[in-house]
């Protein structure tokens, strides 16, 4: 097996100089290079990263921690950070939290202990008091999907508020007054947020908002079909229906047509997150942009500038929601 020393002296060059060859160090002549590197593919040597990782004090590993594995939501995310940290010569470690206060610091410390030369964390039960503190320590952590004040220069999120706001404001727009709200869970402060921005709506129209037509769901398809079966054993009469996820939608549709009513026609069905899917249900889904894909790529952008100093990247912290106007929602006769 051909070792650093087999490659220096075929290469004619130092083991220093092999060496930030292989650590891809800038302080080598592209010809000095390309002699190491035809040395080690003539010996098909292999680096050890160990010992690479020892050398560079990098691991060339990126850790991210995020919700959940499964689902539509995630996975673009994932994609878009794994894309564009292995187009950097990076590797991903994924850990998942399941929104679970334990989990996600038994996740955080996982990803620290197997050397992570960065974080990316989209988390949501473990305090801001703790993320501020995280952000003290040596490894360098940027947030995705939150905004913690203090370390606001770390987090790439999505003005919930606003999205919140344009999902009612939409539907209030097309002459609905009584409206149902399906919300996520509460503790998830995206979910308060897009509440927020859902009263301020209601506000502004001179609306009142009805604590009896809430339900709170989980962001699963399950709880779309709780909550518009409890909506209908009610008995309350409401012609529209906002809902904090697209997947909820989703199954509050298939419950609303079950029990004979008509989506547009008797009922008009908001989203939010414009995930893949709701482009191609029957009705077309009306929904609110959360371009996740697009800050899973801003977070991996934001670890290339501040660890690895890659630079000619500016990097967006703050996204905006978009309102995206299908079929599932129409005029109020």
């Amino acid at each position: 097996m051909a070792t650093i020393y087999d490659v220096s002296v075929m290469a004619g060059v130092s083991l220093a100089t092999v060496s930030r060859v292989v650590n891809n160090n800038a302080r080598v002549s592209d010809k000095t290079r390309r002699k190491v590197l035809a040395a080690m593919e003539a010996l098909d040597y292999r680096p050890n990263a160990i010992a690479r990782s020892l050398a560079s004090n990098r691991s060339d590993s990126v850790g991210v921690l995020v919700s959940q594995l499964e689902g539509p939501f995630y996975g673009p995310m994932m994609a878009e950070i794994e894309n564009v940290l292995r187009g950097a010569g990076k590797h991903v470690i994924i850990a998942a939290g399941h929104g679970d206060e334990e989990q996600e610091k038994e996740g955080v410390q996982f990803l620290l202990n197997r050397g992570c030369d960065a974080l990316i964390l989209d988390v949501e039960a473990v305090p801001d008091a703790y993320l501020v503190e995280l952000c003290q320590g040596q490894t360098p952590i940027v947030l995705i999907n939150r905004y913690v004040t203090g370390i606001d220069d770390r987090c790439i999120y999505l003005d919930n508020e606003r999205g919140g706001y344009l999902s009612t404001r939409h539907i209030l727009s097309l002459g609905h007054q009584k409206t149902a709200y399906l919300s996520g869970p509460l503790y998830k402060l995206d979910v308060q947020q897009r509440i927020k921005g859902h009263q301020r709506a209601l506000e502004e129209a001179g609306l009142p908002f009805d604590p009896e037509l809430f339900f709170e769901g989980d962001f699963h398809e399950g709880s779309g079909r709780a909550g518009m079966e409890y909506f209908l054993r009610l008995g309350r009469a409401f012609s529209a229906l906002i809902c904090a996820n697209d997947s909820m939608a989703s199954g509050a549709i298939a419950a609303a047509l079950e029990a004979g009513l008509r989506v547009p026609e008797d009922l008009s069905v908001m989203g939010y997150d414009n995930v893949p899917f709701p482009a191609y249900i029957s009705p077309k889904l009306s929904t609110i942009s959360n371009p996740i894909d697009k800050m899973g790529k801003m977070a991996a952008l934001w670890v290339l500038q501040h660890v690895y100093e890659k630079t000619g990247t500016s990097v967006t912290g703050k996204f905006m929601p978009e309102l995206i106007v299908r079929d599932s929602a129409q005029a109020r006769d």
